[in-house]
């Protein structure tokens, strides 16, 4: 019996002594609206102990405006640690801060509750004048110009990039002249005046004969060098005949087919150039591409020496040299413009910031709307305050403004996104100018059909009845719809929510539509639906 006296003394002793580690003070119990009170915790533990101070935005309906750092005063083995708290409240009321918990060594101890008076500020409006609330007045957004020391900046690289090409191009230009770069064979020459002529544009210009000429005048000089036979004397016949006999002592060996397509062409040279014959635009690229083959099918087949075949070894070298020069006088300046547009765009993001480069040229995508900070706003009459990602832009349609509804005293329509994007956001506020209640369900049939006017497709419909945590009735009506994209002309599929409320002398519409395929744009909707306040008329 005794040892279970000793057991219950020595529970209720360190239970006391436990308690009395935590001590909780403020320093006022009345303040006016938005004015700071401080609330101090002290901790009296050893060394050794691990505390861990409560944290948060909200001590109950109180704001935390500042968190300030623990100090410690120590006292032997013993040492005291202090947290303080600044605290606010920008409504007039009593309000609690609940007891609050405080974790020594894994063990929670909550501290005391206080009660504090917030007051509201008294205006004196006798000594006072009031004055109505003043219209909005749209004011001009100043001209940013960064936009232009951007653009600016971008045609100096590309600038740099071009005097960059030319030095290099030129450079190896001159290179392969102190080389004494010549053409090495008859092939690469007839190729390269080919080109040349390609490049003067005479049969595009009306000048058949011309170009007739050079074509045949090309292929005749190449058989002179290659071949040893006299080209440039012979009639087309002649030479034919002449290259017929030199292939089969040659023993050059090309097909029958490639000679009389061959024949064909000179044939065509000659009706063009005696006979002034027009051959149409396909049958004049159908004549060049034979003579390329042609000529690259006649050089292959021809016997050569060791000599004549390290020649043309060479002649390949020497084509992969300007292959690789190119690629050299392209693939440096694009590298060295790729590299300077990242210097300027590490610069902008340090100097302007993240958000300046999603807002003005990026854009946000749902996830890191979803993880930034959210602002809570309070939009038209009968305000909706909401919290969303971004600000809502004001939508002003003068010509609606104009013609409102005799019984209707404002409107106001604020948005962000718009149908196409991941998701958007559509606030509508109606004031009456007297008591009218509206009904809910022609409301939802107009927002509808609006919505198919913009572009919406194949719109599926179910209603309900809403009721919003503080007992605000309405109507939902949710679903989805489809929506072709212009630029690309792909069908993506939306869903959307829709919130009507009425009450007397006033209603309001909050539209909610996002990707159904963007889990993110989903988590906002939920997000913003669940911070929905309605202020009532009567509360003005």
């Amino acid at each position: 019996m005794l040892k279970k006296v000793i057991l219950v003394f020595c529970f209720l002793f360190t239970s006391i002594v436990f308690s009395q580690t935590i001590q909780t003070t403020i320093d006022s119990t009345q303040i006016k609206i938005g004015s700071q009170f401080n609330l101090t915790i002290k901790a009296n533990v050893t060394q050794n102990d691990k505390v861990v101070f409560p944290e948060g935005q909200f001590f109950g309906q109180l704001e935390i405006l500042e968190s300030y750092p623990i100090d410690s005063i120590k006292n032997e083995n013993k040492l005291e640690l202090i947290k303080k708290y600044g605290l606010t409240q920008f409504d007039s009321g009593r309000y609690v801060i609940p007891p609050l918990q405080v974790i020594i060594n894994n063990k929670t101890v909550r501290t005391d509750s206080f009660a504090v008076m917030v007051n509201p500020v008294v205006v004196d409006t006798l000594k006072q004048q009031m004055y109505d609330i003043k219209s909005i007045i749209t004011v001009n957004k100043p001209t940013d110009y960064f936009w232009l020391y951007v653009l600016l900046g971008i045609i100096a690289i590309l600038g740099v990039g071009f005097l960059l090409y030319y030095f290099i191009k030129k450079k190896q230009i001159k290179k392969n002249e102190e080389d004494e770069i010549l053409f090495a064979s008859p092939i690469e020459k007839a190729l390269s005046q080919l080109q040349n002529l390609e490049g003067k544009e005479l049969w595009q210009k009306g000048e058949t004969k011309a170009y007739y000429s050079e074509l045949t005048d090309i292929t005749r000089y190449y058989l002179e060098e290659a071949v040893a036979i006299p080209a440039m004397e012979s009639t087309s016949n002649e030479l034919f005949d002449t290259l017929r006999t030199t292939i089969k002592k040659k023993k050059i060996k090309i097909s029958q087919d490639i000679l009389d397509k061959f024949k064909k062409v000179m044939a065509n040279a000659d009706l063009v150039k005696f006979a002034k014959s027009k051959p149409l635009d396909f049958e004049i690229e159908n004549d060049k591409k034979m003579i390329d083959s042609f000529l690259i099918s006649i050089d292959k087949a021809i016997p050569r020496t060791d000599e004549e075949k390290e020649n043309l070894f060479t002649e390949e070298l020497k084509r992969k040299r300007n292959r690789s020069q190119k690629m050299k006088r392209i693939g440096i300046p694009l590298t060295f413009v790729f590299f300077l547009l990242i210097i300027g765009g590490v610069f902008i993001g340090v100097t302007k910031g993240t958000d300046y480069i999603r807002n003005n040229w990026l854009g946000h995508n749902a996830k890191s709307l979803l993880n930034e900070e959210w602002i809570i706003s309070e939009y038209g009459d009968p305000a909706i305050i909401i919290s969303t990602p971004k600000v809502l832009k004001r939508i002003s349609d003068e010509r609606i403004q104009n013609n409102l509804p005799s019984h209707v005293k404002a409107n106001a329509k604020f948005m962000y996104g718009s149908l196409l994007d991941n998701f958007s956001i559509i606030l509508n506020t109606t004031a009456f100018k007297d008591t009218t209640v509206v009904d809910l369900n022609q409301i939802v049939e107009y927002d509808l059909k609006n919505m198919q006017t913009l572009g919406a497709q194949n719109i599926t419909v179910k209603e309900e009845d809403y009721e919003d945590p503080k007992g605000l009735k309405g109507k939902k009506a949710y679903g989805n719809f489809s929506v072709i994209n212009p630029l690309n002309k792909d069908t993506q599929l939306m869903s959307y929510e829709l919130y009507v409320f009425s009450q007397p002398g006033g209603a309001q519409e909050l539209f909610l539509i996002y990707r159904n395929d963007d889990e993110y744009a989903k988590q906002i909707m939920e997000r913003v639906i669940a911070s929905v306040e309605l202020r009532k008329t009567a509360e003005k």
